[in-house]
């Protein structure tokens, strides 16, 4: 019986946090409900302050529509941005290519806080005729600080032959 009162507590507190992070709400805020809502909201934590062939520089303010419960950056966000700036990059040599997505991977070092600047800069790392790598990593613009480090590799679409 004991054993089955401690489930029942376990039951309760991950329904608390999930309550916390607003999981259990009825519906999404209709500014949700928009179309490329997402898209929009990663493009307008950017601003490009650097493009040159195969690096892309870009500042990214921590504020408070990204951030998770602990007022830093949420790791979402930061993998969402890391692909797209990493996309961009691919772009700036490889122009209007059609590519996929095929492998992605993030280190969460360290976390950016609630109204921090973070500089995000994508670099390639490989070009080949049917596949490119690149790397984007998020520091501190203040001192430097490494917070998180991304590698994403993209294909080339394969061009149909009739």
């Amino acid at each position: 019986m004991a054993e089955e009162q401690q489930k029942s507590s376990y039951v309760a507190n991950t329904e608390r946090f999930f309550r916390r992070l607003g999981l259990f709400q009825e519906s999404f805020p209709e500014a949700c409900e928009k179309k490329d809502f997402y898209s929009d909201l990663i493009r307008s934590l950017l601003k490009v302050d650097r493009i040159e062939s195969g690096r892309i520089t870009c500042s990214l303010s921590v504020n408070s529509a990204v951030t998770n419960t602990y007022n830093t950056l949420h790791g979402g966000v930061v993998a969402a941005v890391a692909e797209a700036v990493a996309l961009a990059c691919v772009r700036t040599v490889a122009g209007d290519k059609e590519f996929f997505l095929g492998e992605f991977s993030t280190s969460y070092l360290s976390a950016a806080r609630l109204d921090e600047e973070v500089e995000v800069d994508g670099c390639m790392l490989r070009q080949g005729r049917s596949v490119v790598v690149t790397s984007v990593e998020f520091k501190r613009k203040k001192t430097g600080k490494l917070y998180y480090a991304s590698r994403a590799t993209f294909y080339v679409m394969p061009v149909a032959s009739l």
